[in-house]
């Protein structure tokens, strides 16, 4: 198989949000008592998409923080990222800083280097679980999106948007990669971009303001405008 029909996919995500689960699933492997869901894994699975077989390299990455120093640089070298959370647990979705960190480093090594960049999408995972949710859908997608990444919400246990997620990394990385052919720029923010610049202060009339007491300024009449200086010219901060 030719190297434009080969993506390699890094699944991450805090330890205990079912990211293996998801892996899992989609390669239709058994559990086994010698598995270690904290310990890096990978696999490799074909998958007909668009009338097209890709062939599908799998990282299943260290979740929890001990584990965490084993990211490699081939990792950070994939294709796309899923970033999974765990819709029940509040600060599941905030864990995934810790990757997101690392891919924009990436992201921006790339865009620097003019290679393409890489996909991702998050993904909340155990959305069969919606009496216990702690992270709404919205909040999820938002975080998604100002970050530039697609979104979903998953179930491993009821196999809920897994072949559909993976089919959606595979298409955008075939997209990402003909629009770099074409020379076309992503628009994609980056942790610079996201962070709002001040915005002017909004040019209005000074009114006079006499003098404190005690103070040895000249007094100021209401009705003579006050001379412009430094600080009154001064538009940000």
């Amino acid at each position: 198989m030719d190297q434009a029909h080969r993506i390699s996919i890094t699944v991450c995500g805090d330890g205990g949000c079912g990211k293996s689960s998801i892996t899992l699933r989609l390669v239709r492997s058994q559990w086994t008592h010698e598995y270690d869901p904290t310990i890096e894994d990978s696999y490799s699975v074909t998958r007909t998409i668009d009338g097209v077989t890709y062939s599908l390299s799998l990282t299943d990455t260290a979740g929890q923080e001990e584990y965490r120093g084993l990211w490699s640089a081939s990792n950070l070298g994939a294709d796309a990222f899923l970033l999974v959370y765990d819709i029940t647990q509040a600060n599941s979705l905030q864990a995934l800083e810790y990757f997101n960190e690392m891919i924009e480093i990436e992201r921006e090594t790339r865009l620097e280097q003019d290679r393409v960049l890489p996909v991702c999408i998050v993904a909340g995972n155990k959305c069969d679980l919606q009496g216990m949710r702690q992270i709404s859908a919205r909040d999820g997608l938002e975080w998604a999106k100002s970050r530039g990444y697609g979104f979903m919400e998953t179930s491993a246990r009821e196999m809920v948007n897994i072949e559909e997620t993976f089919a959606l990394l595979v298409k955008r990385v075939r997209d990402m990669r003909l629009d770099y052919e074409r020379g076309i720029k992503p628009a994609v923010p980056t942790a610079t971009s996201r962070t709002l610049p001040l915005a002017p202060l909004p040019a209005t009339n000074e009114k006079a303001v006499p003098p404190g007491p005690g103070s040895h300024s000249p007094s100021w009449p209401p009705d003579q405008p006050r001379k412009k200086g430094f600080w009154s010219k001064l538009k940000c901060w």
